[in-house]
């Protein structure tokens, strides 16, 4: 890979602990005024905090972040944005509250500082998504890239270990996927294996410890990589398979990336050996484990679910979801064949471990 085409999209990082402090700095220096603080309802008391941090500047809190961003809670955000006054959107918590402030920077043009507190990684990319009509629709706008994110591993202290393990998995598929990538790139390339390794060191670590602070800092450097990854080439199959099974059937994020994961990278092995023996030799590189086993393992033997039943579901669904999956082509390794697809899900929804 000789000759290659990298581009970077613009974002200001402040990393490390107690990097939440400079908060009200990074406002000042992007000279915004007031800021809506957006949450989850789960992080409604994160919220509060930053809005207390932020003092005047702390146009008010929107707590009503979910799961795939639903159009309609993104407009009422916006309104709410609009009625206050705010010039701004600060967004702490994991990839449904950067969602939707990617949402409504798609919008409206309000911008977005981003405090992630999970491992999604979204926060590093111009992908957004939006769920209308039981349809989850992705695309990419510089719009929606974070002016600023701040990366603090205090914050994620409180992150349970099951959710740590998920989050992190699914800021993994994003440096798998970046290593086969049509427009991939050895930049790219580089980032991927560091992200992969960071978090395939960390994860075990905060599953038997949650607050060991160096694990959680790796975790974050691993999940800041993959999010630059996904945000620089295009995804393939198993982020078109994930957005599906949460869009359509309502799974639940990271989750779900975690138990498809392997069996995408396995529909994909023969047609990207090496993409494989990369992902393989991040997580470890034990003799005779292949990429797609390799990280099958990493969830299994952490605590993961690692089967689509498991999540809710339902066997009748596969065939759905497989209709879904194949009605546009899109850059891949191996081309859609349906028949395969479809064993690929019922894999899945068994969690079969990958040969």
């Amino acid at each position: 890979m000789n000759t290659f085409i990298y581009n970077a999209y613009a974002a200001r990082v402040v990393f490390g602990a107690g990097s939440l402090k400079h908060l009200e700095r990074e406002i000042d220096a992007l000279g915004y005024r007031r800021a809506l603080v957006l949450s989850t309802p789960e992080q409604r008391d994160s919220a509060e905090m930053v809005a207390a941090l932020l003092g005047p500047r702390a146009a008010g809190v929107f707590d009503r972040a979910v799961m795939h961003v639903p159009i309609e809670t993104a407009r009422e955000a916006r309104e709410v944005a609009q009625r206050l006054g705010a010039d701004c959107a600060v967004a702490i918590g994991g990839g449904s509250t950067t969602g939707l402030g990617k949402a409504i920077a798609l919008d409206s043009g309000l911008p977005i500082i981003a405090i992630p507190t999970t491992y999604a990684g979204s926060e590093m990319t111009p992908v957004y998504g939006i769920t209308e009509g039981g349809m989850k629709k992705t695309g990419k706008d510089a719009r929606v890239v974070p002016r600023a994110v701040i990366y603090d591993p205090e914050l994620t202290l409180s992150l349970p270990a099951a959710m740590s393990l998920t989050s992190g998995i699914n800021a993994i598929a994003h440096s798998a996927e970046g290593l086969y990538s049509a427009d991939r790139n050895s930049v790219i390339d580089f980032m991927a294996r560091d992200g992969i390794a960071a978090l395939g060191r960390a994860l075990p670590v905060i599953c038997k410890n949650p607050q060991d602070m160096q694990a959680r800092t790796d975790a974050f450097y691993g999940a800041w990589l993959c999010g630059i990854v996904m945000g620089s080439v295009g995804m393939a199959l198993h982020h078109k398979l994930c957005h599906t099974l949460g869009g359509t059937f309502n799974l639940p994020h990271a989750e779900t990336h975690t138990a498809v994961l392997p069996h995408a990278l396995a529909y994909n092995a023969p047609a990207a050996p090496e993409a494989m023996a990369k992902i393989a030799q991040a997580l470890g590189g034990k003799s005779g484990i292949s990429g797609p086993a390799a990280v099958f393992d990493l969830a299994r033997d952490n605590g993961a679910a690692v089967a689509l039943r498991d999540l809710g579901l339902k066997e009748a669904d596969l065939d759905k979801a497989c209709d879904i999956a194949v009605q546009n082509q899109y850059p891949n390794p191996r081309p859609l064949d349906r028949v395969a697809l479809r064993q690929l899900l019922q894999n899945a929804w068994e969690g079969v471990r990958p040969e």
